[in-house]
């Protein structure tokens, strides 16, 4: 085991290296992922109202099942993605879920039939959960530790910027809707019978950006050590470091954290190791919380929860976007903050935030306050969320686990934000004709509030550590 004076080497070594330019670039370029990620994610939330009319939908099963079958997708892609980053590296799992992207937005554009829909669908899902697995776990192992919560924080920036570019897309695609108009008058609309297709469509392009650029990064130096491929390693170390003390420094600091975990198996039985299982437990609970926050819903199902605030169908889309742009100035803030605060106060800060902002939107359905003080509500929700559960989640997630397990660590967590993803998805058009719009966000943010407290005892505190070093207090216990 290594002694303190080795692990302070590596960590000073690591903290004085400046962000390169190489860096960031390939940083950025991973970062795609995110935004394919979080523009498919959040397509369906402005053409949901009109393929829901062409394909005859009226069941809450139905919309339920409509709206959240990508998460399928979403999971079956997290559950293999640890086993072929594992296996192939995390560079060609990038190249598939670009291709995924592609294929999947075209094929969901212009399917005909419910079920064909459903199935490209939850192809697109797969792409998603690849994604969501590699590229914030191949951003935090290229990165300096004392910038890595803020490169791996690009991922996020990337999914708000695939959020907004989303809700752009899908307002300047839409036709003014009448209001009141008849089903067979939107039957034959514009919107139903082909504007929803080009709202899915539209992603292919970012996504062959997404194709090309891969192709121009390197494969992560972990892995390439994971594998024992050391000199390949060390000219990609030299690239990000700029140096070749960086390299060797960072090469030796990976290989004993490697060495440390030799006789444990880098698979899913890894994560059962005393010491591990706890901190997959805090992955997964983090996972969850995330999701159940409830803030998801405000995109997905952002048009019902706005008419439900009497807001008009042509000043949803706006309300939309406005929404979106919060979503972003929110997370550049989150970006500055992130690396000087820690994740553990951020956190708890937007436990508390969402949680009050949703009891009070509860408190306003159910006195008949709504329009504006809804929005605002709203937006103070997702400014919360968009400072701290969102992006956190993924940092402490892509920075928790050991190295050797850490690509099935993430796996796992990210399977149970889909799973918890599918089941809020799925369950929100039941729960919310069950309890109406102030109840539905009350449970939201009692979770939160219990999500408060988890955070407070379980979750570490993982800022300026290298992930060597967060290793060997795992190892540790």
């Amino acid at each position: 085991m290594h002694g303190p004076t080795a692990l302070h080497q590596t960590s000073t070594s690591t903290d004085a290296t400046r962000v390169t330019g190489y860096v960031c670039g390939i940083a950025i370029v991973a970062a795609l992922g995110g935004l394919l990620f979080g523009y498919d994610w959040v397509v369906i939330g402005g053409a949901r109202q009109f393929f829901e009319i062409y394909f005859h939908l009226g069941s809450a099963a139905a919309v339920g099942w409509a709206n959240s079958c990508a998460l399928v997708g979403c999971f079956i892609g997290s559950l293999i993605a640890g086993t072929l980053g594992n296996q192939y590296g995390r560079r060609p799992v990038l190249l598939i879920s670009a291709v995924l992207f592609a294929v999947s937005s075209v094929l969901t554009g212009w399917a005909f039939s419910f079920s064909m829909f459903i199935v490209w669908r939850i192809i697109g899902g797969i792409a998603i959960g690849l994604s969501s697995n590699i590229s914030p776990l191949y951003i935090a192992e290229i990165s300096p530790a004392s910038h890595r919560g803020r490169l791996v924080s690009l991922n996020q920036f990337a999914i708000v910027i695939g959020i907004l570019l989303a809700q752009i897309v899908n307002w300047q695609i839409a036709a003014p809707v009448p209001e009141h108009a008849s089903t067979d008058v939107l039957l034959a609309s514009w919107n139903v019978q082909l504007g929803w297709r080009w709202m899915f469509t539209a992603v292919a392009l970012p996504a062959m950006v997404f194709l090309v650029a891969s192709f121009a990064i390197p494969e992560s130096p972990r892995w390439l050590l994971l594998r024992g491929r050391t000199e390949q390693a060390l000219k990609v170390l030299k690239k990000i470091g700029g140096s070749e003390e960086h390299a060797l420094a960072e090469s030796q600091a990976i290989s004993n954290a490697l060495r440390e975990e030799e006789s444990q198996k880098s698979s899913w039985v890894g994560l059962l190791q005393p010491g591990v299982r706890t901190i997959l437990l805090v992955g997964v609970l983090l996972a969850v919380l995330q999701q159940w926050s409830g803030i998801n819903i405000l995109f997905n199902y952002a048009e019902e929860v706005f008419r439900a605030a009497g807001m008009g169908a042509n000043q949803v889309f706006i309300d939309i976007m406005v929404t979106g742009a919060i979503n972003l100035i929110f997370t550049l803030i989150a970006m500055v903050f992130v690396d000087r605060l820690g994740r553990r106060p951020l956190m708890l800060a937007g436990c508390i935030g969402i949680g009050v902002s949703h009891l009070l939107a509860g408190l306003a359905y159910q006195a008949g306050q709504k329009g504006a003080l809804v929005l605002i509500l709203t937006l103070c929700a997702i400014a919360c969320y968009a400072m701290t559960l969102a992006p956190l989640t993924w940092v402490l997630i892509a920075e928790i686990f050991p190295n050797r397990v850490r690509s099935s660590g993430v796996s796992a967590a990210v399977c149970a934000l889909w799973i918890s993803s599918f089941a809020l998805t799925y369950s929100f058009p039941f729960i919310n004709h069950s309890l109406g719009s102030s109840g539905t966000f009350f449970i939201y943010g009692v979770i939160c509030l219990a999500g408060a407290v988890f955070v407070f005892f379980l979750v570490p505190e993982t800022k300026g550590r290298t992930l060597e070093e967060l290793e060997a207090k795992t190892i540790r216990g």
